[in-house]
Order: structure tokens, then sequence, then C-alpha cells
């Protein structure tokens, strides 16, 4: 393995992308589990969140990978959908009653970061699709 290949694999295993969306997958697991303890929750909602969830990361873990730049445009446009779905259920449970507002808060915090995030990265690399 060559020094620069050593390097670009460093610079994948911390990109702050990958970090937040592992993170937050942790969370919507833990989220998950945790409402259906307590029995509160439509159980097909849990189920979406929980899909939709970690699913952001899984695309983006993909896109690390990717083969071209539209490649990896792909995976991320798919990560910022599946961000913004899991934003749609987090609001669903908050309206329904099944969560806080401090447990609301602190979760959808995290998702609408990662969303700000995944705009920035798909709109850079569309620009750079254009050169």
């Amino acid at each position: 393995m060559r020094n620069d290949d050593y390097l670009i694999m460093l610079e994948r295993r911390e990109n702050i992308i990958v970090k937040k969306t592992e993170d937050f997958g942790d969370r919507i697991i833990k989220l998950h589990k945790y409402l259906l303890r307590k029995r509160e929750g439509n159980v097909d909602i849990l189920k979406q969140v929980l899909r939709s969830g970690t699913s952001i990361g899984a695309n983006v873990s993909e896109g690390q990978y990717a083969q071209t730049k539209a490649d990896f445009l792909t995976k991320m446009s798919i990560a910022l959908k599946e961000a913004n779905e899991t934003k749609y259920w987090l609001n669903r449970l908050m309206t329904g009653g099944y969560l806080n507002d401090v447990e609301y808060n602190s979760i959808i915090s995290d998702n609408v970061e990662i969303i700000n995030i995944l705009v920035k990265i798909t709109g850079t690399t569309k620009e750079s699709l254009k050169k």
C-alpha cells in the first residue's frame, strides 16, 4: 500500500459525516428500543424511523468507497433523502406525543445537522462534476 493510499483511508475514517451518521444511527436504534420497551409509539412508525434513520449512515458509508464522483453523489443524495424522511417520522413521533420536548429537540437537532452537512456535500459534489 502506498503512503497516499494510507492517508486517503485515514481521511475516510475520520470523516465527520461518517462519524455523525454512525452516532445518529446508534441513537435511532436506542430510540426504537426505548419506545418499544415503553410500549409507546405506532409500531409501523417506529419501523420506518429505524429503517430511514439507519439508512443514512449506510449510504454515507457506501459512498466513502464510491467508484466515481457521480456514484459518490448518488449515495450522498440517497443519504440526504433518508435524512429528510427520518425528520418526517421524528416529527410524527413528536406530534403524536411519543417523544417529549427534550427527547425530540435532542435528536432532531442531530438530524438537521446531518441534513445541512449532506446538502453541502451534495452541492459541492455537483459543482465539481460540472467542471
